[in-house]
């Protein structure tokens, strides 16, 4: 049987992903789409949510990992009264309490507790691992493990509707956030449970929104306008690294950083970097530390 034709292609395309298939079913369509030879997607979003999905494309993948760094915006619908054992509307019902009469003004006021730097613990029902095992296929067995608490930041949680069964929040936070666990904590504090009811990521830090495409959209244009206009969809690879500080290197130096070599700029504060040529060209990932040495942290191979 001859072998599927593919080709190589290096950026990001943003997926508007729809409610329904898991992340590495969209992955997989879009990469039937584009013909791609390699690709892999960043931030998992479960089959009940919808939104902001980066494909990584080719050389783009080799950056995945970082984009996880990046901060985070959600539109969240939370229904109150009920607990559930996933913390999503997918679970079991646990337990129900009689929904408090609350104007906006109380909702708003537990809401901005919530404000800031915190501690919170990751759900069982997550893709984390426990002793090589993700941490849901132990609770669809009926275990719960010890999970260490994870540092996390909301930088904004606004009230955007509230019916007394059912309030819509817009938050923006750091990495790590779980919006399941946040709305379980919310809640705790309003004293009467509650779980998910919908989830749809609206950006991720150096993504526009705006850009974003569906499934459904890029098949269209694929069918009249063929592959040169999906092409003009996929963004530059450092978009995905943009939440990182820009370092540029004249050819000299990049010819050191490529061979393995390390070098001093004590003018640069310590942290990941991304790297470009004199001519603006990305060409990686650096690491500077706290002595200001230099040195490659992910280069690309071209």
């Amino acid at each position: 049987m001859a072998k599927p034709f593919t080709r190589p292609l290096n950026g990001i395309f943003l997926l508007n992903k729809s409610l329904g298939p898991s992340s590495n079913q969209a992955l997989q369509a879009i990469k039937k789409l584009f013909y791609a030879d390699k690709a892999g997607h960043t931030g998992s979003l479960d089959p009940l949510a919808s939104g902001m999905l980066p494909i990584c494309l080719g050389a783009a993948t080799r950056y995945a990992q970082y984009l996880l760094n990046a901060d985070k915006c959600y539109r969240a619908k939370i229904s109150l009264g009920q607990t559930t054992s996933t913390g999503d509307r997918e679970g079991k019902v646990i337990t129900e309490t009689p929904l408090p009469l609350l104007g906006k003004k109380d909702v708003d006021a537990v809401l901005k507790t919530f404000i800031g730097k915190q501690q919170q613990c990751p759900p069982m029902y997550s893709a984390l691992k426990f002793e090589g095992k993700p941490l849901y296929e132990l609770a669809r067995q009926g275990i719960e493990v010890e999970r260490p608490l994870r540092d996390i930041e909301i930088h904004s949680l606004r009230l955007i509707d509230y019916d007394i069964k059912t309030l819509t929040i817009e938050v923006h936070c750091s990495k790590g956030t779980y919006i399941r666990t946040l709305a379980e904590d919310i809640g705790k504090k309003l004293e009467c449970g509650a779980h998910l009811n919908a989830l749809h990521r609206l950006s991720i830090e150096g993504f526009d929104r705006e850009q974003m495409v569906s499934l459904e959209q890029l098949q269209h244009l694929a069918a009249q306008k063929g592959l040169s206009a999906l092409e003009a969809l996929i963004l530059p690879m450092d978009k995905a690294l943009m939440h990182y500080p820009s370092f540029t290197v004249s050819q000299w130096w990049l010819m050191v950083l490529r061979q393995g070599k390390q070098f001093v700029c004590t003018e640069v504060s310590p942290g990941l970097k991304r790297l470009y040529s004199h001519d603006g060209q990305f060409k990686g990932l650096i690491m500077v530390d706290e002595s200001g040495r230099v040195k490659a942290e992910r280069l690309l191979g071209f």
